[in-house]
């Protein structure tokens, strides 16, 4: 009698931290993204500032539909306490205590292990890459921060080992620039996919109690890069209630962030009903995409680029940034690739807040005319270039390519003159020091200036 083989399946450990992160793993499993193994362990993680102040994303409204594509679920939160998941990463010397530890707690045993998360240059990513050093990685992107850079120089014995990008397709021809310095494959999840679970968890949702065809109000994640400030915040969400006023519509669906403090919400309230607005706040924090299935808004619009643009693209809604995109832009942070999706969202996105339908003005901000596909891959790729030039020293060419043949104008609108001046690009000085600028003795000099600065504001 032949002995039977040994199970050589990995076991797959999917992190996820926010709902959108466990709808897009739902989805990768149904359209067979994620491949066979012996388990596939979903690890969730509660990474917000206070975590006891926050739901944990399968605490949330709309993840029992989930439930059934992974066979355990776990608490990166449990295994780590009183650790905070989102700083905390293992020494070098303690990560082989901690593999053995999380092989002995979740029941791993000896065997193979595949890693799926968010971000490995960061949080649980980073530590579980550490911990389980022979780990192959796929990395995954719920919005548009698959088409900005990597954010910083990640460690080439950890960049080595991602095997893919997987992403939801948001802008379909745009090659996403997430880890392509490693050229690891991007491959999105089809949209049928992503449409289908969010359809299930409608299903479950209790009745948010607003009618078919109101308006969706998205919130920001107050932690993303280029967030607005609370106060600014405040007033885009009041330019918003008003643009909506005038442009006839009466349903307001608010949809908070869930990492939004709840003390913002009031003073929205406060202000639809001077309006005349009927404002409408689910119970608990809905997933915003089961929100669009149940639903159907006559438009969506907010601080949630990549939510926008899943409303337009994946779910076939109109949807607006109602003016938000370019504050936004403006506000990122050049260092961590923040202004990418506020300035696709300006790119392909309408500003204004008008029915389908109509061509009414509103009180908003007037976006750039939307891009050609060619002409966004520009951008964004510059976009990349200056927020990560040490990432991404092949795009200086095409990068100097785009700003010099665009318009004056139209560089100053999404590149500092002054980021522009220190990276010695088109547009940052007159024409005449350009040379100078461009000398590698300027250069180094400038470098050297910049890190005595830093040193001296620490």
């Amino acid at each position: 009698m032949t002995a039977p083989r040994p199970n050589t399946s990995p076991v797959r450990l999917l992190v996820a931290s926010t709902p959108h992160g466990a709808a897009l793993l739902a989805a990768a499993a149904d359209a067979g993204l994620l491949g066979t193994a012996r388990e596939r362990l979903l690890l969730v993680a509660n990474t917000a500032p206070v975590p006891e102040t926050v739901p944990a994303p399968d605490a949330l409204p709309g993840f029992r539909p989930l439930r059934d594509r992974f066979g355990r679920v776990l608490s990166w939160n449990a295994a780590l306490a009183p650790l905070h998941p989102a700083a905390w990463a293992p020494r070098p010397d303690d990560a082989p205590l901690w593999e053995r530890q999380l092989r002995s707690l979740w029941g791993l045993g000896d065997a193979a292990v595949e890693l799926v998360v968010e971000r490995v240059e960061a949080g649980p990513g980073q530590a579980l890459a550490r911990i389980f050093p022979d780990a192959p990685l796929t990395v995954y992107a719920t919005g548009l921060s698959a088409y900005g850079p990597t954010p910083g120089r990640l460690d080439p014995l950890v960049g080595t080992r991602v095997r893919r990008l997987l992403h939801p397709g948001l802008v379909p021809g745009l090659r996403p620039l997430l880890l392509a310095e490693f050229g690891v494959a991007a491959e999105a999840v089809p949209g049928e996919a992503l449409r289908a679970v969010a359809a299930r968890a409608a299903r479950e949702l209790p009745d948010p109690g607003a009618p078919e065809g109101a308006v969706v109000l998205l919130g920001q994640d107050p932690h993303a890069p280029g967030a607005l400030p609370p106060g600014e915040e405040e007033r885009a969400y009041e330019r918003l209630l008003r643009g909506l006023r005038e442009a006839g519509h009466r349903a307001v669906v608010l949809a908070p962030h869930p990492a939004d403090p709840a003390h913002r919400v009031p003073g929205i309230a406060r202000r639809a009903a001077e309006l005349g607005l009927e404002l409408y706040e689910p119970q608990g924090a809905q997933p915003v995409e089961a929100l669009y299935e149940r639903l159907r808004p006559a438009l969506v619009t907010g601080c949630s680029f990549g939510a926008l643009l899943a409303a337009s693209t994946v779910h076939g809604l109109p949807a607006s940034h109602g003016g938000t995109a370019a504050p936004s832009a403006r506000a990122g942070a050049y260092e961590g690739g923040g202004p990418v999706p506020a300035v696709i969202a300006d790119a392909l996105l309408p500003g204004g807040t008008a029915p389908a339908g109509t061509t009414e003005p509103a009180d908003t901000t007037e976006p750039a005319e939307p891009a050609e596909p060619a002409e966004l891959a520009g951008l964004v790729r510059a976009l990349a270039f200056c927020a990560q030039p040490r990432v991404n020293p092949g795009l200086r060419g095409e990068t100097e390519h785009f700003l010099s043949a665009h318009p004056e104008e139209q560089v100053r609108r999404w590149f500092p003159r002054r980021l522009l001046a220190s990276l010695a690009l088109p547009g940052g000085l007159p024409a005449g020091l350009g040379p100078v600028v461009r000398s590698p003795a300027v250069r180094r000099a400038a470098r050297r200036a910049r890190a005595l600065g830093r040193r001296a504001r620490r």
